[in-house]
């Protein structure tokens, strides 16, 4: 039997407007990842959320002990939902995710977050690594433009590139709305 479990990567203040490091379309991500977080509470579906945490004066974003490091009041946990601290792009990276979601019994995570081109892309390909079921909420993931070889890459091509390659490599890539049919009952 599947059992799935909601998977919340990094929506921290850092990420939002205002924060040291803003993505496109990370409020509108929030607000599809609450609706699933929503659902998850109400089905009494597992839920964990990943929080990012940097060390050193010179972190970018996610500096350890500031506000931009805590996870966005919107997703804020509940007493009872785990909470996972990485310091690396990965969340099964040295952290004890795998166990906490085996020690549930889960088989089956439903991703949601941020950058899609970096700590979903990671957790996600981890995942099926490890044998978990993933489902993908595309339109609760959000990224920025990039970069490279003097080609500058609109977010949107950024998300549509990692959502297709995602896809490609096993992930079921669907809208919140269908993604919520995992987390039912």
């Amino acid at each position: 039997m599947t059992k799935t479990a909601l998977l919340i990567i990094d929506l921290q203040n850092d990420y939002f407007p205002g924060g040291r490091y803003t993505l496109d379309g990370t409020e509108a991500a929030a607000a599809k990842a609450g609706e699933l977080l929503a659902l998850a509470r109400e089905e009494g579906a597992n839920v964990v959320h990943v929080r990012h945490e940097m060390t050193g004066e010179d972190a970018p974003f996610f500096a350890r002990g500031t506000q931009g490091a805590e996870i966005h009041p919107s997703l804020a946990p509940l007493e009872g939902e785990a909470v996972v601290v990485k310091e690396a792009v990965n969340a099964f990276l040295n952290t004890d995710l795998d166990a906490l979601l085996r020690g549930r019994g889960i088989t089956s995570l439903v991703i949601v977050g941020a950058m899609s081109h970096m700590c979903v892309d990671a957790a996600s390909r981890a995942a099926l690594d490890l044998g978990y079921e993933v489902t993908l909420a595309h339109d609760a993931t959000a990224t920025l433009p990039l970069a490279f070889g003097g080609t500058d890459v609109p977010a949107p091509a950024v998300q549509a590139a990692m959502m297709a390659a995602l896809e490609f490599a096993g992930a079921k890539v669907v809208p919140a709305a269908e993604a919520a049919a995992a987390l039912r009952g």
